[in-house]
C-alpha cells in the first residue's frame, strides 16, 4: 500500500510538472513579448528624442550663426 502511494505520487508530480511546462510557458513567453515589446517602445523612443535633439541643435546653431552675422 505504502508502495502505491508513492508511485500515485509521483505520477502527480509528473502530471503537475506536464500541466506546468503546457500551460505556464505559453504565459512567460508571452509576457517575455510584452516586455520586449515595452523595451522595444522604450529604445523607439529614446532614438526619437535624440533625433529631435539634434534638429533642436542644428536650428539653434544656425539661428546663433545668424545672429552672429547680422552683429
Amino acid at each position: 500500500m505504502k508502495e502505491t502511494k508513492d508511485v500515485l505520487r509521483v505520477v502527480g508530480i509528473i502530471l503537475l510538472a506536464l500541466f506546468v511546462l503546457i500551460v505556464g510557458i505559453p504565459i512567460v513567453f508571452k509576457l517575455a513579448g510584452i516586455a520586449l515589446g515595452i523595451i522595444g517602445i522604450l529604445i523607439w523612443l529614446a532614438v526619437h528624442v535624440i533625433y529631435l535633439a539634434i534638429i533642436l541643435a542644428v536650428i539653434y546653431l544656425i539661428i546663433v550663426g545668424l545672429r552672429a552675422v547680422l552683429k
